[in-house]
């Protein structure tokens, strides 16, 4: 019987990303309490997104109303790195930075907690930005995948490619 695999990677859904981007903004002009506050959210590229409003306690407010449609849209929060506000003349603003793909020191220790505690059957190839997991047994691999999903991680992962 021929190798089962699948691959641990941690890719952003952009399209979710948006539509949280877009559901912020919305929300940011129709609430009571930020009206006037100049609050709104836009994005920088694809690897940030900036929040903007006009005093401190506000920013921080759109930032939470961004980050709780991030998980109504099932984007893991591991995922974003929020800076401290900044005043930027009149007015204060969050870079929040978008994380994607899996650093060499991380996969080292995916790969090492999965031959620590994993099924013994089990190897894991690191290539570029992700894992690759393969056995020859697919009851060991749903362990695998289990193991890493309950392991406290710093980082969003998900599986694919699983034949």
């Amino acid at each position: 019987m021929a190798d089962s695999s699948f691959d641990i990677v941690s890719k952003l859904d952009q399209q979710e990303i948006d539509n949280a981007i877009n559901q912020t903004s919305k929300e940011l002009a129709q609430r009571f309490d930020f009206k006037n506050t100049g609050a709104e959210i836009e994005r920088k590229g694809d690897a940030a997104v900036e929040i903007s409003a006009g005093t401190e306690e506000r920013v921080k407010a759109a930032l939470d109303v961004f980050k709780e449609k991030l998980v109504k849209r099932s984007v893991s929060l591991k995922c974003i790195e929020a800076a401290d506000p900044r005043q930027s003349g009149k007015e204060y603003k969050i870079t929040c930075t978008l994380k994607e793909g899996i650093s060499q020191e991380q996969a080292k220790k995916v790969s090492k907690l999965i031959r620590d505690e994993g099924p013994k059957s089990i190897k894991v190839q690191i290539q570029g930005d992700e894992l690759r997991v393969t056995s020859k047994s697919r009851d060991d691999l749903q362990d695998t995948i289990t193991l890493v999903k309950e392991a406290d991680l710093d980082f969003a992962v998900q599986f694919t490619n699983y034949r």
